[in-house]
């Protein structure tokens, strides 16, 4: 690390320890040329994560799109908001620990599908509607009667 006053290229770390966030670790340094004390924090870069949509866009994740999707599915459901916020952190998980740059919505939204199956029959065929388009009454009763034969 280069010293902020002199510029000399080293400095030695004296003290480290983890930031009152928890999140970064405080580094106390001192350089060897003009004696000066600085501190630095060290963070873990995020690489973000990029949603590949339907029609091929691209665009940043963002968990609030699952909330929304999930919250609306359970409108008026008897499911506790922290069933929800444990649904989506478990598919947050497994979308961000699957080790991709980029993940393609599809995936997500089959994710959200088979989670809420086993929370919910109705926010799953309510979300699977929204979610698999269906055009008419038919796929529509196609899919219920995948849920009623389970």
């Amino acid at each position: 690390m280069k010293c902020p006053f002199c510029n000399y290229e080293n400095t030695r770390v004296i003290d480290s320890r983890p930031a009152e966030d928890n999140c970064s670790i405080r580094r106390r340094r001192v350089c060897d040329v003009c004696n000066k004390r600085f501190t630095t924090y060290e963070k873990v870069e995020a690489i973000p994560l990029i949603i590949i949509k339907k029609d091929n866009n691209r665009e940043a994740y963002d968990r609030a799109k699952i909330e929304t999707g999930v919250l609306r599915a359970c409108h008026k459901r008897p499911v506790s908001t922290d069933h929800i916020e444990v649904l989506v952190d478990e598919v947050e998980a497994d979308i961000l620990n699957c080790g991709e740059k980029e993940i393609s919505s599809r995936i997500i939204g089959e994710q959200v599908m088979n989670k809420l199956k086993d929370l919910d029959a109705v926010a799953y065929v309510r979300f699977a509607s929204v979610y698999r388009e269906f055009k008419d009454i038919n796929t529509f009763m196609d899919e219920l009667k995948k849920v009623l034969d389970k």
